[in-house]
Protein backbone atom coordinates (compact mmCIF):
# COMPACT_ATOMS: atom_id res chain seq x y z
CA UNK A 1 0.00 0.00 0.00
CA UNK A 2 2.84 2.43 0.76
CA UNK A 3 4.28 1.94 -2.73
CA UNK A 4 0.86 2.50 -4.31
CA UNK A 5 0.26 5.66 -2.29
CA UNK A 6 3.74 6.89 -3.22
CA UNK A 7 3.05 6.48 -6.96
CA UNK A 8 -0.34 8.12 -6.55
CA UNK A 9 1.19 11.08 -4.75
CA UNK A 10 3.98 11.34 -7.33
CA UNK A 11 1.41 11.71 -10.11
CA UNK A 12 -0.51 14.42 -8.28
CA UNK A 13 2.75 16.22 -7.56
CA UNK A 14 3.57 16.25 -11.28
CA UNK A 15 0.20 17.88 -11.97
CA UNK A 16 0.71 20.38 -9.15
CA UNK A 17 4.15 21.32 -10.47
CA UNK A 18 2.95 21.63 -14.08
CA UNK A 19 5.49 19.08 -15.27
CA UNK A 20 5.21 17.40 -18.65
CA UNK A 21 2.83 14.48 -18.29
CA UNK A 22 1.92 11.77 -20.77
CA UNK A 23 -1.26 9.71 -20.63
CA UNK A 24 -2.64 6.72 -22.51
CA UNK A 25 -6.35 6.19 -23.11
CA UNK A 26 -8.39 3.01 -23.38
CA UNK A 27 -11.95 2.62 -24.63
CA UNK A 28 -11.84 -1.18 -24.85
CA UNK A 29 -12.32 -3.34 -21.81
CA UNK A 30 -9.56 -5.90 -22.09
CA UNK A 31 -6.85 -5.24 -19.45
CA UNK A 32 -4.13 -6.47 -21.81
CA UNK A 33 -4.47 -3.21 -23.75
CA UNK A 34 -3.84 -1.20 -20.59
CA UNK A 35 -0.86 -3.37 -19.71
CA UNK A 36 0.65 -2.67 -23.13
CA UNK A 37 0.04 1.07 -22.71
CA UNK A 38 1.54 1.04 -19.20
CA UNK A 39 4.66 -0.59 -20.65
CA UNK A 40 5.26 2.52 -22.77
CA UNK A 41 6.24 4.49 -19.68
CA UNK A 42 3.22 6.80 -19.59
CA UNK A 43 2.43 8.66 -16.37
CA UNK A 44 -1.15 7.39 -16.22
CA UNK A 45 -3.73 5.37 -18.12
CA UNK A 46 -7.20 6.85 -18.54
CA UNK A 47 -10.30 4.71 -18.89
CA UNK A 48 -12.94 6.22 -21.15
CA UNK A 49 -16.20 5.16 -19.56
CA UNK A 50 -18.06 8.12 -21.06
CA UNK A 51 -17.85 7.01 -24.69
CA UNK A 52 -17.47 3.25 -24.40
CA UNK A 53 -19.23 0.11 -23.15
CA UNK A 54 -16.75 -0.45 -20.31
CA UNK A 55 -18.58 -1.55 -17.16
CA UNK A 56 -17.81 -1.08 -13.47
CA UNK A 57 -16.48 -4.64 -13.18
CA UNK A 58 -14.31 -4.24 -16.28
CA UNK A 59 -12.99 -0.93 -14.97
CA UNK A 60 -11.77 -2.60 -11.79
CA UNK A 61 -9.82 -5.16 -13.83
CA UNK A 62 -8.20 -2.39 -15.88
CA UNK A 63 -7.31 -0.47 -12.72
CA UNK A 64 -5.73 -3.58 -11.23
CA UNK A 65 -3.77 -4.29 -14.43
CA UNK A 66 -2.42 -0.73 -14.52
CA UNK A 67 -1.40 -0.74 -10.89
CA UNK A 68 0.26 -4.13 -11.28
CA UNK A 69 2.33 -2.44 -14.00
CA UNK A 70 3.11 0.39 -11.54
CA UNK A 71 1.09 2.94 -13.51
CA UNK A 72 -1.69 5.05 -11.95
CA UNK A 73 -5.16 4.78 -13.47
CA UNK A 74 -7.63 7.65 -13.86
CA UNK A 75 -11.08 6.64 -15.15
CA UNK A 76 -13.20 9.22 -16.92
CA UNK A 77 -16.75 8.90 -15.66
CA UNK A 78 -19.73 9.09 -18.01
CA UNK A 79 -21.46 11.94 -16.19
CA UNK A 80 -21.64 13.90 -12.94
CA UNK A 81 -22.68 10.89 -10.92
CA UNK A 82 -21.78 10.43 -7.26
CA UNK A 83 -22.49 6.70 -7.28
CA UNK A 84 -20.28 6.02 -10.31
CA UNK A 85 -17.41 8.07 -8.89
CA UNK A 86 -17.69 6.37 -5.50
CA UNK A 87 -17.66 2.88 -6.98
CA UNK A 88 -14.68 3.60 -9.23
CA UNK A 89 -12.69 5.07 -6.36
CA UNK A 90 -13.54 2.13 -4.12
CA UNK A 91 -12.38 -0.12 -6.97
CA UNK A 92 -8.93 1.39 -6.49
CA UNK A 93 -8.73 4.22 -9.04
CA UNK A 94 -5.93 6.69 -8.29
CA UNK A 95 -8.15 9.64 -9.10
CA UNK A 96 -10.88 10.61 -11.49
CA UNK A 97 -11.49 12.59 -14.68
CA UNK A 98 -14.87 14.31 -14.93
CA UNK A 99 -16.28 15.54 -18.26
CA UNK A 100 -18.24 18.69 -19.10
CA UNK A 101 -17.69 20.82 -16.00
CA UNK A 102 -19.44 24.11 -16.67
CA UNK A 103 -19.42 26.18 -13.49
CA UNK A 104 -18.18 26.52 -9.92
CA UNK A 105 -21.22 24.84 -8.39
CA UNK A 106 -20.68 21.69 -10.44
CA UNK A 107 -16.97 21.67 -9.61
CA UNK A 108 -17.64 22.03 -5.89
CA UNK A 109 -20.07 19.12 -5.98
CA UNK A 110 -17.53 16.93 -7.78
CA UNK A 111 -14.86 17.75 -5.19
CA UNK A 112 -17.29 16.77 -2.43
CA UNK A 113 -17.82 13.37 -4.07
CA UNK A 114 -14.12 12.66 -4.58
CA UNK A 115 -12.56 13.77 -1.29
CA UNK A 116 -13.11 12.51 2.24
CA UNK A 117 -14.15 14.74 5.16
CA UNK A 118 -13.26 17.43 6.11
CA UNK A 119 -12.59 18.45 2.48
CA UNK A 120 -15.49 16.55 0.93
CA UNK A 121 -18.27 14.10 1.65
CA UNK A 122 -17.02 10.84 0.11
CA UNK A 123 -18.50 7.97 2.07
CA UNK A 124 -16.24 5.54 3.91
CA UNK A 125 -16.47 1.96 2.71
CA UNK A 126 -14.42 -1.22 2.48
CA UNK A 127 -13.51 -2.50 -0.98
CA UNK A 128 -10.47 -3.13 -3.18
CA UNK A 129 -9.11 0.40 -2.70
CA UNK A 130 -8.84 -0.11 1.05
CA UNK A 131 -7.29 -3.57 0.70
CA UNK A 132 -10.70 -5.04 1.59
CA UNK A 133 -10.21 -3.56 5.07
CA UNK A 134 -6.55 -4.37 5.67
CA UNK A 135 -5.29 -0.94 4.56
CA UNK A 136 -8.33 1.12 5.54
CA UNK A 137 -6.56 3.57 7.87
CA UNK A 138 -3.57 4.11 5.61
CA UNK A 139 -5.73 4.61 2.53
CA UNK A 140 -8.22 7.02 4.09
CA UNK A 141 -5.50 9.09 5.79
CA UNK A 142 -3.59 9.56 2.55
CA UNK A 143 -6.41 9.87 0.02
CA UNK A 144 -7.13 13.60 0.08
CA UNK A 145 -3.49 14.58 -0.42
CA UNK A 146 -2.53 11.86 -2.91
CA UNK A 147 -5.53 11.52 -5.27
CA UNK A 148 -5.76 13.38 -8.58
CA UNK A 149 -8.84 15.23 -9.80
CA UNK A 150 -8.94 16.33 -13.44
CA UNK A 151 -11.91 18.16 -14.93
CA UNK A 152 -12.76 18.65 -18.58
CA UNK A 153 -13.75 22.00 -20.04
CA UNK A 154 -15.85 21.23 -23.10
CA UNK A 155 -18.36 24.06 -23.42
CA UNK A 156 -18.26 27.82 -23.78
CA UNK A 157 -20.00 28.07 -20.41
CA UNK A 158 -17.05 26.24 -18.89
CA UNK A 159 -14.60 28.49 -20.72
CA UNK A 160 -16.36 31.62 -19.49
CA UNK A 161 -16.36 30.33 -15.89
CA UNK A 162 -12.83 28.88 -15.96
CA UNK A 163 -11.27 31.25 -13.41
CA UNK A 164 -13.99 30.55 -10.83
CA UNK A 165 -13.77 26.79 -11.39
CA UNK A 166 -10.00 26.79 -10.98
CA UNK A 167 -10.26 28.65 -7.68
CA UNK A 168 -10.77 25.24 -6.05
CA UNK A 169 -7.46 23.93 -4.69
CA UNK A 170 -8.57 20.31 -5.08
CA UNK A 171 -8.68 20.54 -8.89
CA UNK A 172 -5.27 19.45 -10.14
CA UNK A 173 -5.71 19.96 -13.84
CA UNK A 174 -7.93 20.58 -16.82
CA UNK A 175 -8.37 18.62 -20.03
CA UNK A 176 -9.68 20.69 -22.89
CA UNK A 177 -12.23 18.89 -25.06
CA UNK A 178 -11.91 20.50 -28.51
CA UNK A 179 -14.59 18.33 -30.14
CA UNK A 180 -17.28 19.30 -27.66
CA UNK A 181 -16.03 22.88 -27.66
CA UNK A 182 -16.50 23.02 -31.40
CA UNK A 183 -20.03 21.69 -30.93
CA UNK A 184 -20.72 24.31 -28.25
CA UNK A 185 -19.61 26.93 -30.78
CA UNK A 186 -21.89 25.35 -33.44
CA UNK A 187 -18.96 24.44 -35.67
CA UNK A 188 -18.72 20.71 -34.83
CA UNK A 189 -15.52 18.98 -35.82
CA UNK A 190 -13.77 22.17 -36.94
CA UNK A 191 -10.92 21.83 -34.45
CA UNK A 192 -8.67 24.31 -36.27
CA UNK A 193 -11.32 27.03 -36.39
CA UNK A 194 -10.09 30.32 -34.85
CA UNK A 195 -12.97 30.31 -32.34
CA UNK A 196 -12.03 26.85 -31.06
CA UNK A 197 -8.37 27.80 -30.84
CA UNK A 198 -9.23 31.02 -28.99
CA UNK A 199 -11.36 29.12 -26.47
CA UNK A 200 -8.54 26.64 -25.87
CA UNK A 201 -6.08 29.48 -25.36
CA UNK A 202 -8.33 31.14 -22.82
CA UNK A 203 -8.37 27.93 -20.76
CA UNK A 204 -4.60 27.53 -21.10
CA UNK A 205 -4.06 31.14 -20.01
CA UNK A 206 -6.26 30.70 -16.93
CA UNK A 207 -4.48 27.46 -15.97
CA UNK A 208 -1.09 29.13 -16.34
CA UNK A 209 -2.15 32.12 -14.23
CA UNK A 210 -3.63 29.94 -11.49
CA UNK A 211 -0.93 27.26 -11.46
CA UNK A 212 -3.05 24.41 -12.80
CA UNK A 213 -1.99 21.78 -15.30
CA UNK A 214 -3.69 21.91 -18.68
CA UNK A 215 -3.85 19.09 -21.20
CA UNK A 216 -5.46 17.77 -24.32
CA UNK A 217 -5.83 14.55 -26.28
CA UNK A 218 -4.01 14.05 -29.57
CA UNK A 219 -5.49 11.94 -32.36
CA UNK A 220 -2.11 11.26 -33.96
CA UNK A 221 0.60 11.85 -31.36
CA UNK A 222 3.70 12.06 -33.52
CA UNK A 223 6.68 14.15 -32.42
CA UNK A 224 5.63 17.35 -34.28
CA UNK A 225 2.11 17.10 -32.85
CA UNK A 226 3.36 16.63 -29.29
CA UNK A 227 5.76 19.54 -29.72
CA UNK A 228 2.95 21.78 -31.03
CA UNK A 229 0.79 20.89 -28.01
CA UNK A 230 3.54 21.81 -25.55
CA UNK A 231 4.46 24.97 -27.46
CA UNK A 232 0.81 26.09 -27.41
CA UNK A 233 0.80 25.98 -23.60
CA UNK A 234 -0.40 22.50 -22.69
CA UNK A 235 1.78 20.65 -20.20
CA UNK A 236 0.14 17.23 -20.46
CA UNK A 237 -1.05 15.22 -23.41
CA UNK A 238 -3.10 12.07 -23.82
CA UNK A 239 -1.39 10.10 -26.55
CA UNK A 240 -4.29 9.04 -28.78
CA UNK A 241 -6.29 5.98 -27.64
CA UNK A 242 -6.80 2.38 -28.61
CA UNK A 243 -9.77 3.49 -30.74
CA UNK A 244 -7.73 6.16 -32.54
CA UNK A 245 -4.86 3.74 -33.14
CA UNK A 246 -7.14 1.12 -34.69
CA UNK A 247 -9.08 3.74 -36.66
CA UNK A 248 -5.90 5.10 -38.22
CA UNK A 249 -4.59 1.59 -38.88
CA UNK A 250 -7.82 0.69 -40.65
CA UNK A 251 -7.58 3.82 -42.83
CA UNK A 252 -4.03 3.02 -43.88
CA UNK A 253 -4.79 -0.64 -44.55
CA UNK A 254 -7.90 0.24 -46.54
CA UNK A 255 -5.79 2.48 -48.79
CA UNK A 256 -3.15 -0.23 -49.15
CA UNK A 257 -5.76 -2.82 -50.07
CA UNK A 258 -7.30 -0.51 -52.72
CA UNK A 259 -3.91 0.20 -54.27
CA UNK A 260 -2.91 -3.44 -54.49
CA UNK A 261 -6.28 -4.53 -55.84
CA UNK A 262 -5.86 -2.04 -58.66
CA UNK A 263 -2.30 -3.22 -59.42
Amino acid sequence: MKDLISRRLALRTKFKRNQRIFGAWTSFAHPSISEIFAGAGVDFVGIDIEHSTISQEQSQRIIAACQASRTPCLPRVASHNMEMIKRLLDSGADGIIVPMVNNLSEAEEIVSWVKYSPVGKRSFGVARAQGYGKNFDEYTRSWNRSSTLIIQIESMEGVENIEQILSLAEIDGVMVGPYDLSGSLRIPGQLDHPKVKAACQRVIKACTALGKSCGTQLIEPDEPGIRRAFNSGFNFVVLASDVFILWKWAERMQNNIKRFRKA
